[in-house]
């Protein structure tokens, strides 16, 4: 065997053992659960929103405006998510956040008109704001408390929620399955899962010291936390192409079936679940820096791909690079916030994320507002633009 045949080898083994640590770490494994759960849910909501489009008689900027409610809902509740960790406690805000998401999440497609869905939306904003902040603080403790890496792994869980949620969309809105009914039961499902499943499991997760819970605040960001939030905005606004833009992109401008359309997000996840679940073995290898520098090329890639697409098999293809591209970003950067220097970690983790999820929640409005006008095109063509404004960034900032 060669050297290069030797070290993939290496490498390779690396990754199934970390892998194997983790679903084999009972607490690990929960968190990653939770984190499936939200993707899940978001997963499946977001290849009905075509059918939403539609049944609504909705333009692309009116929908757009629709799905403003999910950011504003998280701007409200996202920098008061750290209160309530520490007032009701780490395990029993991450259950009780994970059943109100899963409820929400089933809301909007009986929405009877923009601004009803806009409201229901709201309240899922709301809900997934005080998941996130609970689920990354989850893995956080368990990092620190035990001295190894699950956030990249975890996040890899997140995309195999979000893979298998559209992944089962797409099959059964070939089937002919009612959306009503799909998102009702599954929304039964993982709150169940939630409370009989996770629940339990999360025992484990080290709660927050005395000392700490006071710098678990939202704080006004430092220079590296703004740079990190820049640098996070622009990955944010790549996976918000993906996740809100991509079913009705493939169908509305590449002619595609509504569940081939599905499978843009499928990809999409596919690709980046693999790079997470990789990348607790990556990133102390390579760099965090060094791989900031790899998702920015290869996420500018994968959007000229979309770009230039004409039939969507080609734009499922761009789909699937922009997934591996986005993929380390999360983790790298919520790792990196928590220990900004001069600030508490759930500080820096609370205010990256206020930040860092409005833009990506937020992204997609934007997006569809400018689709509408100027085309997705040109919509699309200012996500690259603004990841390559982000590589200074990712020169500059203290990793």
């Amino acid at each position: 065997m060669n050297k290069t045949g030797s070290r993939l080898q290496r490498s390779l083994t690396k990754v199934f053992a970390n892998l194997h640590h983790f679903f084999t770490h009972r607490t690990a494994r929960a968190i990653g659960f939770a984190f499936a759960a939200d993707s899940l849910m978001f997963g499946s909501w977001v290849t009905h929103i075509p059918h939403v489009k539609t049944t609504l008689g909705l333009n692309d900027a009116q929908l757009g405006l629709a799905l403003f409610g999910m950011p504003l809902g998280l701007l409200l509740m996202n920098p008061v998510s750290p209160m309530l960790l520490h007032r009701a406690g780490l395990v029993n805000t991450t259950i009780w956040s994970t059943l109100a998401m899963a409820i929400s999440f089933a809301l909007p497609i009986w929405m009877p008109s923009q601004w009803a869905l806009m409201g229901a939306l709201f309240l899922v904003g709301l809900s997934i704001a005080v998941l996130n902040v609970a689920i990354n603080t989850c893995a956080t403790h368990v990092e620190n408390a035990e001295g190894i890496y699950i956030m990249s792994s975890c996040h890899g869980m997140w995309s195999m929620g979000g893979m298998l949620g559209s992944g089962a969309s797409a099959i059964l809105i070939a089937a002919g399955v009612s959306p009503h009914w799909h998102l009702g039961v599954l929304a039964l499902l993982v709150m169940a899962g939630a409370w009989w499943g996770i629940r339990p499991a999360l025992a484990g997760v080290p709660e927050a010291e005395d000392s700490d819970a006071g710098g678990s605040k939202f704080v006004l960001p430092t220079r590296d936390l703004l740079l990190m939030i820049f640098i996070g905005l622009s990955v944010s606004l790549c996976e918000g192409v993906a996740f809100d833009w991509s079913a009705v992109y493939l169908r509305d401008s590449l002619g595609a079936t509504a569940q081939v359309a599905a499978l843009g997000f499928s990809c999409f996840s596919l690709t980046m679940m693999a790079m997470r679940f990789t990348g607790d073995v990556l990133i102390p290898r390579f760099g965090e820096r060094a791989l900031l520098y790899f998702s920015a090329v290869l996420s500018i890639a994968a959007i000229l791909v979309i770009i230039l697409s004409g039939v969507p098999a080609v734009g499922i293809l761009g789909f699937l690079l922009l997934g591996a591209g986005v993929a380390l970003g999360a983790p790298i950067l919520f790792n990196a916030a928590a220990r900004v220097p001069g600030l508490a970690p759930g500080a820096g983790l609370a205010t990256y994320a206020t930040f860092s999820f409005v833009g990506f929640l937020a992204g997609p409005p934007v997006i569809g507002f400018v689709g509408e006008t100027y085309g997705f095109g040109v919509a699309f063509g200012a996500v690259a633009i603004l990841v390559v404004l982000a590589i200074p960034a990712i020169r500059r900032v203290r990793l």
